[in-house]
Parts: structure tokens; sequence; C-alpha cells
């Protein structure tokens, strides 16, 4: 065994062992539950715009994407736009890596691969810092409900043109929204890729932390994945990524498309 392949081996016998730990993964959602009254997410930004995501789930992401190589990444769910701008980024990674290898000169102008985002209300303080943003090239906004029929046309012509793509779902936070969500996106994801669905720890966080929500524990996107994959063959829970995150907003959030 080469020292790459003994490097790997040793990381999957380190998952291995996170995924017996059952005194750990109580501690990380302890740690969770303590840090969500401060909104830990909120203080991390991508670029230069809020980001309103826990660092471990953007490092996985990062994996997915070179894992994957996606051309077009769909996410519902804006906000400040820093997942967009993080998106595109790791998009553009993808591009310059690609035209090294053919030992070609990359165009910043004509990015070949897109960040395609869905929100019910852009406002209009993050739609100007998006679109001024250096990353607007590669970036798409539809304003509109995610589920509503209109949106899900759109966003599936959009799709058409691509070959490889992959979801990230973090909009509304409800059950049948996020079941609603799957069912018109998870469709669009590239055999080998993944369906990222976010705020699945809503499920495992005490019911006062979402008091003021329409959602929680019952009523959420874990709830929603569940229900889901009952009628699907097509996607599993890639359960090893939560794992080996151990602090992360999506526990068996992971949706890897098996065929």
């Amino acid at each position: 065994m080469g020292p790459h392949d003994a490097f790997r081996a040793e990381v999957e016998h380190n998952i291995d062992g996170l995924a017996e730990d059952t005194d750990l993964q109580a501690l990380s959602r302890l740690w969770v539950r303590e840090a969500s009254p401060y909104n830990w997410p909120y203080n991390f930004s991508w670029f230069g715009r809020p980001a309103i995501q826990f660092p471990n789930d953007a490092w996985a992401l990062q994996e997915l994407v070179w894992k994957v190589r996606p051309d077009l990444i769909i996410e519902t769910g804006i906000a400040h736009g820093g997942s967009l701008i993080y998106s595109a980024s790791l998009l553009a990674l993808l591009d310059l890596c690609d035209a090294t290898e053919r030992g070609e000169t990359l165009d910043p102008r004509q990015p070949s691969r897109k960040v395609l985002g869905i929100d019910i209300d852009i406002r209009a303080h993050n739609r100007q810092a998006i679109e001024a943003h250096p990353m607007a090239a590669r970036i798409e906004m539809i304003e509109g409900s995610s589920i509503a029929e209109e949106t899900v046309a759109a966003v599936r012509q959009i799709a058409s043109g691509y070959k490889r793509i992959l979801v990230c779902l973090d909009s509304h936070h409800t059950h049948d929204h996020v079941l609603a969500e799957l069912e018109a996106y998870a469709p669009l994801v590239s055999p080998g890729s993944y369906c990222i669905v976010f705020d699945t720890l809503v499920e495992d966080m005490p019911a006062a932390l979402s008091a003021n929500r329409p959602w929680g524990p019952g009523n959420s996107p874990k709830s929603a994945v569940h229900a889901f994959l009952k009628s699907r063959s097509d996607f599993v829970i890639d359960k090893r990524i939560d794992r080996k995150l151990q602090i992360t907003v999506a526990p068996d959030g992971f949706l890897r498309r098996v065929e």
C-alpha cells in the first residue's frame, strides 16, 4: 500500500470510530444546542458576504464539488448571498484546474459553470451586493417560491443545459416545503452527485429553539428527508459525511444519488 492509500485508509478508520462513538455524537449535538442561541453561523462570511453556514458544512461541500465536478449548482435560499458566492468560487477553481490541465487560458468573463439561486424574497441590498461581486458572472438568481410551478419550470429549463448537477436546499424548513423541494429538484441531481438538505438538525434540537418558527421537531427538513426516501431507491443518506463532521447542520442531509 502506497502512502496516499495508507493515509486514506487511516481516515476511513477514523470515521469508523466516529460513527461508533455515541458519546461524542451526543456531545456534538449538545455543542450545537448551546451555540444556537448565539446564531453562531452568522459569524462567518465568504469573500465579503455573510454565508450563514457552519464552516464544517462548507468544507464538506468543497470536498463534494471536487468529487462530483458539477457544472451547475442549484441552491434554494439566498439570504445575503455568501453561499452563492462560495459555490461560485468553487466552480471558478474547477474551471481554472480544467484550463490548466488543458494548457489553456481561462476567460473569467465566459464561465462554463454556474450557480443558480432561488429565493422568495431577494432583498434589494443583497441583490445589489451579489450582482456587484467579482463572482457575479457565475451566478443567476430567480425570485419566487422555490416550490411554485413557474419557478420549478424555470429551474428545469436552465438545468436542461447542464450535465452534472448538485443541489443544496436551504430555504423554508417545514416538512411540507422541503418535501416539495425534494420532489421538484432531486430528480435534477446527476447520478453520483448530491442533494444536500440543510438544517435537518432542527429535528434533533429542543422544540424551544424553534418556538418562534413554523418548523420544529416532527416538522423539519429531516422528517421530510425520511419521508422522501421511503418511496425512493435512487438516493441514499451518506452518513459518513455527517459522522466525520460531527458539528453539522445537516445530519442525514447529505443525499447521494446512486442511480
